[in-house]
């Protein structure tokens, strides 16, 4: 047993061990609390129940995701520069995860599913990232539609090949690159109101 104190954070990093060795289905909130040689009530007094525990590993999980998307969205350069690179860092941190390591996509990707509430918060947040650059270049005359956030969320969708969980069985592609950068040169001339090259 260890002296250090009993944290959300230590009881969120032994609940991601846990999943990684139980996968999503058989963990329990009395895995996690025997991981931590703690009693399971210990951790009812961070986490009220099990969806609240699974709910905040989902969300920890999404939120290494959206970090550095968030900070591409805070930066001052050109906008379609920003909007290429956040499209980019968006997809290869999705195939990233599913490349290293499949087996822990796979849970997340359960655990998510459960958790959609969690899912629906963390692609409303990532939709206002893109609209932020999107009104930038809008400021800025780079591009030319009138609505942000219609444009970011249509900009998502029009990429979610890329970046949703239920195409990454496409990320292996030979082409999948090449099909990328098709899609996001449409995007960006779409967005700047003109034909695509």
């Amino acid at each position: 047993m260890t002296d250090e104190p009993l944290t959300a954070d230590r009881i969120l990093d032994a609940a991601e061990e846990v999943l990684r060795r139980f996968g999503p289905s058989k963990t329990t909130v009395v895995d996690v609390a025997r991981a931590l040689d703690v009693s399971h009530g210990t951790i009812y007094r961070h986490f009220p129940n099990k969806a609240a525990l699974r709910d905040a590993v989902a969300e920890r999980w999404l939120a290494r995701v959206s970090a550095p998307l968030e900070a591409i969205a805070a930066e001052k350069g050109p906008a379609d520069d920003r909007l290429r690179r956040w499209l980019q860092a968006l997809a290869w941190a999705k195939r990233r995860k599913v490349l290293d390591d499949p087996e822990l996509f796979a849970t997340y990707h359960a655990l998510a599913e459960q958790a959609r509430g969690v899912v629906d918060a963390h692609v409303e947040a990532l939709i206002g990232q893109l609209a932020r650059i999107i009104q930038d270049g809008m400021a800025a005359g780079i591009f030319t539609v009138t609505d942000a956030r219609a444009a970011a969320r249509a900009v998502f969708d029009a990429t979610m090949r890329f970046h949703h969980p239920a195409h990454s069985a496409q990320w292996q592609d030979p082409g999948i690159d090449e099909a990328f950068e098709e899609v996001l040169q449409m995007v960006l001339a779409a967005l700047a109101g003109r034909h695509p090259d």
